[in-house]
């Protein structure tokens, strides 16, 4: 770039001379993480709350020590879904994790608060910063997956957890309508930017399948995950339908007992993802 003065700490772009490396937070000395895959989408609204929780309980039941990073602080979705209600413990720069029934370590702005219906009303420098604290300062212990829920567009926080953790790849969520190869291209070009691989597409809301008949009914538009997937060269796409039962556990903070076989292609790609070091 013409303009550039070689100042990265002052640049917002994201070109060949900077070092992304040196942007990279350490984990807490104590803690260890092997993968990290953030869930992303160019909007909001698509599900990426489900998703991340559906990825989650995918890897619990395969015997994986999990974890959920739940970056969106002003809309944190993973506590209540994985029936987590208790604070989180700290001392001395240390916050402890909290665990759902089923063991997956769990940390969000909602474990913070006094009251969970508490809003977060801060600006978007302190936001991106409280999710990146939640990966230097939590002591996340002995996770083998890592799966980060992002809050939507590409804006401060995920341009801060991109730069910040090293991320072992992404997947993005979207829904079948219209404008959606602009948001996919949107959540597409950013990671295209940092560097960081795409796993998978998980198109939420794909279907909705009559329980009489079992025929399919695509209520939101006809899916657009395979011909997105062909176009971009996903590793993997996934149709997620409308699932009333899935919505039920959701609420009730039973998430652990949905089903996840819809995700099935986009796990077998995170499970061959790169690991990251501590």
């Amino acid at each position: 770039m013409s303009d550039c003065t070689h100042d990265c700490s002052t640049c917002g772009s994201n070109c060949g001379s900077r070092d992304k490396k040196s942007f990279i937070k350490p984990l807490h000395k104590k803690a260890r993480v092997k993968k990290v895959i953030a869930v992303a989408s160019g909007k909001g609204g698509v599900g990426k709350s489900l998703v991340t929780s559906l990825l989650a309980v995918r890897a619990l039941a395969r015997g994986y020590r999990v974890a959920v990073l739940d970056a969106d602080i002003t809309g944190p979705s993973i506590p209540k879904m994985f029936g987590v209600h208790e604070r989180a413990r700290g001392e001395e720069g240390t916050i402890y994790p909290v665990c759902s029934k089923g063991g997956v370590q769990t940390m969000s702005m909602n474990a913070l608060l006094e009251h969970e219906e508490d809003p977060v009303v801060w600006r978007g420098s302190l936001i991106a910063g409280a999710a990146v604290q939640f990966w230097t300062d939590v002591l996340w212990q002995d996770v083998d997956i890592m799966f980060i829920d992002m809050p939507p567009g590409t804006g401060d926080v995920p341009l801060s957890v991109y730069q910040s953790i090293p991320l072992s790849g992404i997947v993005i969520v979207t829904t079948p309508q219209d404008l959606v190869e602009m948001i996919v291209k949107k959540a597409v070009k950013m990671a295209e930017m940092m560097h960081i691989p795409v796993l998978g597409l998980a198109e939420n809301m794909s279907y909705f399948a009559c329980p009489d008949c079992g025929k399919k009914h695509e209520i939101f538009g006809a899916s657009k995950a395979e011909e997105l997937g062909k176009k971009y060269a996903f590793l993997a796409t996934a149709r997620i339908p409308i699932d009333p039962a899935v919505a039920r556990l959701a609420d009730e903070g039973r998430i652990e007992e949905a089903d996840t076989d819809a995700l099935a292609e986009i796990f077998a790609q995170i499970e061959g993802a790169r690991e990251i070091k501590n």
